[in-house]
């Protein structure tokens, strides 16, 4: 299995001239109670690759899969490279790095 991490530097600059789209994977309820900005929702609990892969090639932007931490990032990511998918970048602090560092929430 492929991972690459990333940290907030990058996953910041990526939002910031909009090259990335950043798809969190903590359930629902996480994300509504606070998320990083122009994220989008896809609870690992209720995986699918198949949209997944749809919302990827539809979106264009280069795919990074973030979490509370970074460890149910590396979990989706194995499921999606499992099912085929060509992803491998997640942000290795996940929404925790981005909520202590001060940075903006949604």
């Amino acid at each position: 299995m492929k991972v690459v991490d990333l940290d907030r530097e990058t996953v910041k600059q990526g939002l910031a001239d909009g090259s990335v789209l950043v798809i969190d994977v903590r359930e629902a309820h996480e994300f509504e109670a606070g998320h990083i900005p122009g994220a989008v929702s896809h609870p690992l609990s209720e995986f699918d690759p198949a949209a997944l892969g749809d919302l990827v090639e539809k979106d264009g932007r280069r795919p990074i899969l973030s979490c509370a931490a970074g460890v149910r990032s590396v979990q989706a990511l194995a499921l999606a490279q499992r099912a085929g998918l060509n992803l491998s970048e997640h942000y290795r602090g996940g929404f925790k790095d981005w909520y202590l560092a001060g940075e903006d929430i949604a």
